[in-house]
C-alpha cells in the first residue's frame, strides 16, 4: 500500500508540475494571470478525472518494463561468452546443447537448497540441456568457504556430488564442517584444502560476482535461461517452460 501511495503521489506531483513547466516555456506570451488560469484548468481536470493518474502509472510501468528488458538483453549480449563459456564454471550436459540454464546460488541460501535437486533432475532428464553453475557466495564468510570447497572438488572430478552434499547440509558450513563433509563424500581432504587456497578459485568467485553485478542479479537463486533472467526459486515445471521458450527463439 505504501508503494502504491508513493507512486500515485509522485504521479500527482508530476501532473501538477506540468502547467508550471508549460508556463515557463511560454513566459514570453503568457501573463501571470494567464499562467494561473492554465494551472487552475489543469488542476481542475486532474481532480475531475483522477483515473488519469492510474493511466499514467500504468504507462510508466510498461515503459520501465520495456527499458529493463532492453537493458537486460544488452547486458546478456555483452557477457554471453563469460556466462556460458567460462572454463572455470562447473557444468553438466553437452557442450553443443541447444539450450543452457545458468544458475547463480549460495550454499547457505534456503531457496537455493530448495531448487538444487530439481536443477540436477532437469539436466539428467534432458540430454540436450546444459546447466552451468555459478558460485555466488553472498551470505557471509561460510558461504565463501563452501564455494571454494565446491570449486576445489571440481578439480577432483567430484563437483556434482559435493555440490548436492553441500546443498543438503543443514548445519554449519565453516571450514571444519566442510572438510568433514568432503571426507564423507569420498574426497581427498588434503588435496581439497590445498586446492581451496589456490588463487584461481577465488578469482572464479570474483568473476561470478562481476557477472552478477553486470546482469543486475542481487540475490540467490537466480537463473539465466536464453534471454531471460529469472530471480528467485522456481519449480521444475517452470524451468522446463523457460527452457522450451529459449529453444523456440
Amino acid at each position: 500500500m505504501k508503494r502504491m501511495l508513493s507512486a500515485r503521489g509522485l504521479a500527482l506531483a508530476l501532473c501538477l508540475a506540468i502547467p508550471a513547466i508549460a508556463a515557463q516555456a511560454q513566459a514570453q506570451v503568457l501573463s501571470a494571470p494567464q499562467e494561473d488560469a492554465v494551472r487552475a484548468i489543469v488542476r481542475d481536470f486532474i481532480l475531475r478525472n483522477p483515473e488519469i493518474l492510474v493511466e499514467a502509472l500504468n504507462a510508466l510501468e510498461e515503459k520501465q518494463k520495456a527499458e529493463a528488458a532492453s537493458g537486460q538483453v544488452e547486458a546478456l549480449r555483452r557477457v554471453r561468452a563469460d556466462l556460458l563459456q567460462d572454463p572455470g564454471s562447473p557444468a553438466i550436459g553437452p557442450a553443443n546443447a541447444d539450450a543452457v540454464l545458468v544458475q547463480f546460488f549460495d550454499y547457505r541460501c534456503p531457496y537455493c537448497k530448495q531448487v538444487a535437486e530439481p536443477v540436477i533432475a532437469l539436466a539428467r532428464a534432458d540430454p540436450r540441456l546444459r546447466v552451468v553453475f555459478k558460485e555466488l557466495p553472498i551470505l557471509g564468510p561460510d558461504s565463501v568457504v563452501a564455494s571454494r570447497a565446491a570449486l576445489a572438488a571440481a578439480m577432483q572430478g567430484q563437483y556434482q556430488k559435493f555440490h548436492l552434499a553441500l546443498m543438503a547440509r543443514r548445519g554449519s558450513l565453516d571450514e571444519a564442517s566442510v572438510l568433514a563433509l568432503a571426507k564423507e563424500s569420498g574426497l581427498d581432504q588434503a588435496r581439497l584444502r590445498a586446492d581451496m587456497a589456490k588463487p584461481e578459485v577465488m578469482a572464479q568467485i570474483d568473476r561470478n560476482r562481476a557477472l552478477a553485478r553486470d546482469l543486475g542479479i542481487r540475490g540467490t537463486p537466480a537463473f539465466v535461461i536464453g534471454d531471460e533472467i529469472v530471480p528467485g526459486a522456481i519449480d521444475i515445471d517452470t524451468m522446463r517452460q523457460l527452457v522450451a521458450r529459449a529453444r523456440g527463439r
